[in-house]
């Protein structure tokens, strides 16, 4: 239930006689929302890698994963959206034949090798890819590849030929790795009912001659224990991030197992939860591992020294990286942002500390249009705060903007979609309450079972909280949120009398069903965050915001896509017929195409215009640059 990407994704830096190529993936909302992998060259001229038409993204435990990897030629392997399949593209290639809708059809281009267009490396049906790796010495490319609700680490021959399964072992994996010396396989892999940040394990296990995996050693993690990234060291040891101590430190770990050695033994975060498999917090190099730190108040990027644990920061004054760093010929690439800059793709040289943006600039508002965000703790509760533009001299209206997951979290950065509404007098207080990431498993855990009661509380703690240092005006507080979060906001309109509305995207509204309907990997999500079921089915009807719908404090805006496989639109209907039924006010809008996500630009205009329209209606201003919205039911 993680909100979606909106940013660079995937980074890669790949040492070239020339120099150091950045590679990285965006998307392209003005392109049907596809994600076009671009290619910044060592003389700073970019390119994109991927022809127009093919999109590289896959649907992997329906949030996707690491889907696509440079090749050694400059050709580019990649899973594309449409299909699912493995593809080459070899380096030579125009970049401008045979994407789909465009004349040409997929995997008719020629060999791989050939130059021509992308050529699908893996056959068709139901298979998808991701958590793509190029494992060093060997002509193919490893991935996990699902089939329904089965998963295992498979090699596909970048020449084509047949899939081999390396490894069949838990219900999900992820980080496939091959050691130094090629014998031996690492992966991380965990079962149901946990999810990947409650427990995995770290294993490994011999390659035979034909490269499939022997029995495994599980050499670190467990039930209760959560192993996110793990890289090989050398032959006989591995760097994994995981959080025995209750924070994911960087931890040294014998291939035979064992007690590990924690070379970061601070309260500071150095991974997150890994909804997507293929994120990457740290990067293997001579210089020591470059690690993404802190909390969700302010990420940094730094050089750890493992020998003697000493941290040199060099990610200057962004205060967020992204999950995604890469590192090759004394230069480290990742995701950065600041508070009045967007996600860019950014270029670090190690030694000097110097950095560079190579991402192609975005055009900003005026910066007097942009809030000045400050982190503060309300009772305990985290939060990120952006006041309105011109400094209302009395309390103002504030939006509750609540993450997804909700295992996650909201960095303090630039974000054009709190500026949209900040700079039309609008506050906005992003809440990471308790469960969220980037605080210490502790803080994340006062959300088991309490999934529908902490997340409220915190939320209405904040929002009464503003009232009392004189910022909102109690009458004018509204909550949205996405995913988990819309879960949030419609619980908190129906279970709380502190909200005048809100605006729900693709929102879950009654747990038990959506248990029910809902994809394999958070089919059993829910075991941690309400309770198993059937023996906790009455916590479930307690908090469903479905049954409770006459008790909603407020009208609710809902918005959902037609394609949504994580949270169906049926969640949307029945809750709105809900209201209805009780004389409470609402509006459904629904986008055909769109699925757990706002991805095409057509959409993302709507469902700002439209909640800017709801806000106007809660909270009594007008809003003649955007279409009027109507509400539903007895005012």
């Amino acid at each position: 239930m993680a909100r979606t990407d909106g940013g660079p994704l995937w980074v890669e830096a790949v040492a070239t006689p020339a120099g150091v190529e950045v590679w990285w993936d965006e998307p392209r909302p003005h392109e049907g929302g596809r994600r076009c992998v671009v290619r910044r060259l060592p003389d700073g001229s970019r390119v994109d890698a991927l022809p127009a038409g093919w999109n590289a993204r896959n649907r992997v435990i329906e949030y996707g994963g690491r889907s696509w990897r440079p090749l050694p030629d400059g050709g580019l392997v990649f899973t594309n959206w449409a299909d699912q399949r493995l593809y080459r593209l070899d380096g030579g290639a125009s970049g401008t034949s045979g994407a789909p809708g465009t004349g040409g059809a997929p995997g008719t281009g020629g060999a791989p090798g050939t130059g021509g267009a992308p050529v699908a490396l893996t056959p068709e049906g139901p298979a998808r890819y991701a958590d793509l790796y190029l494992p060093p010495g060997r002509d193919e490319v490893w991935a996990v590849r699902e089939v329904g609700t089965e998963r295992d680490l498979v090699a596909v021959p970048l020449s084509g030929g047949p899939v081999r399964v390396i490894v069949r072992a838990q219900h999900f994996l992820m980080c496939p790795r091959l050691s130094p010396g090629g014998g031996h396989v690492s992966w991380i892999g965990w079962d149901h009912p946990n999810m990947p940040w409650d427990g995995t394990e770290l294993c490994v296990a011999e390659l035979d001659a034909d490269g499939v995996a022997g029995p495994h050693a599980v050499v670190a993690g467990g039930p209760a224990a959560s192993v996110v990234q793990a890289e090989w060291r050398d032959e006989d040891s591995l760097y994994a991030v995981m959080d025995p101590t209750g924070w994911w430190n960087v931890h040294l770990v014998s291939r035979e197992g064992g007690p590990s050695r924690n070379l970061t033994p601070r309260e500071e975060e150095f991974g997150d939860a890994p909804w997507k498999p293929g994120m990457s917090w740290f990067a293997v190099t001579e210089a020591g591992l470059v690690v993404v730190r802190g909390t969700a108040d302010r990420w940094s990027l730094s050089v750890l020294d493992p020998e003697t644990g000493e941290l040199r920061d060099v990610g200057g004054e962004a205060t967020y990286w992204g999950p995604t760093v890469s590192a090759a010929g004394g230069l480290a690439v990742g995701v950065a942002a600041t508070p009045y800059t967007p996600r860019e793709v950014t270029l670090v040289d190690l030694a000097s500390g110097a950095r560079e943006v190579v991402s192609a600039p975005k055009p900003l508002p005026a910066r007097e249009l942009l809030p000045d965000p400050e982190a503060v703790t309300i009772e305990g509760v985290h939060a990120h705060l952006y006041p309105p533009a011109g400094a209302p001299a009395g309390p103002a209206p504030y939006v509750i903007f609540v993450h997804g997951g909700p295992t996650g979290n909201r960095p303090m950065v630039l974000d054009l979609e709190i500026a949209y509404f900040t700079s039309r007098g609008l506050g906005v207080a992003e809440v990471n309450y308790g469960g969220s990431t980037g605080y210490g498993r502790a803080y994340r855990e006062r959300l088991r079972h309490q999934w529908g009661v902490v997340d409220v509380e915190d939320c209405a703690k904040v929002a009464r909280g503003l009232v009392t240092m004189g910022r909102a005006d109690a009458a004018r507080i509204a909550i949205r949120g996405g995913s988990a979060g819309g879960w949030t906001t419609v619980a908190a309109l129906v279970h709380s009398d502190v909200f005048a509305g809100g605006v729900a995207h693709y929102a879950i509204t009654d747990p038990e069903s959506w248990a029910a309907e809902t994809h394999d990997f958070e089919s059993r999500y829910l075991d941690g965050l309400i309770g198993p079921l059937p023996e906790t089915r009455d916590r479930y009807t307690e908090r469903s915001p479905l049954l409770r719908a006459a008790h909603a404090s407020g009208p609710c805006l809902m918005l959902h896509g037609l394609e949504d496989a994580i949270v169906d639109v049926g969640q949307a209907e029945r809750f709105v017929a809900e209201l209805d039924r009780h004389g409470r006010r609402w509006a459904l809008l629904t986008y055909p195409g769109e699925q757990h996500g706002w991805r095409r630009e057509e959409t993302i205009v709507s469902v700002l215009e439209a909640e800017l329209a709801f806000y106007g209606l809660l909270f009594g201003f007008e809003t003649p640059e955007v279409p009027q919205l109507k509400l539903e039911g007895r005012p």
